[in-house]
């Protein structure tokens, strides 16, 4: 059974507190992924910190799957794309349209070379 990854809620209040910005990186591991549920998995981690967010502008929110990190495995841009687009989504639902519309997510997790412009576009 995979556990959920232990966000710091409260490293995000104090880089807000103390008016820093904050990447907060999120992400499945491949278990997760290979059943379907990468985006429950998201939704706990992104419904983790959010009560710890005054200034949603001081935030940067990667998508890093687990699953990628070091192991020369890398999303597809179609999996990229799909998995920005929910989160966006939610904070659409979750906080506010207008702050889904500036929110910067970024990919991380195996970009090389290869697979850079691919992810990029």
């Amino acid at each position: 059974m995979v556990t959920q990854m232990k966000l710091s809620p409260k490293k995000v209040a104090k880089a807000q507190e103390l008016g820093l910005n904050a990447m907060v990186c999120i992400g499945e591991p491949l278990e997760v992924r290979e059943a379907g549920e990468t985006f429950g998995f998201l939704k706990t981690q992104l419904d983790g910190f959010k009560g710890s967010v005054s200034d949603w502008s001081k935030i940067v929110i990667a998508y890093e799957p687990v699953w990628a990190i070091g192991t020369g495995k890398t999303a597809t841009p179609e999996m990229a794309n799909e998995t920005h687009q929910y989160i966006r989504s939610w904070m659409s639902e979750n906080v506010s349209p207008d702050e889904a519309e500036k929110m910067r997510i970024q990919y991380g997790g195996s970009v090389n070379a290869k697979n850079a412009m691919g992810l990029i576009s």
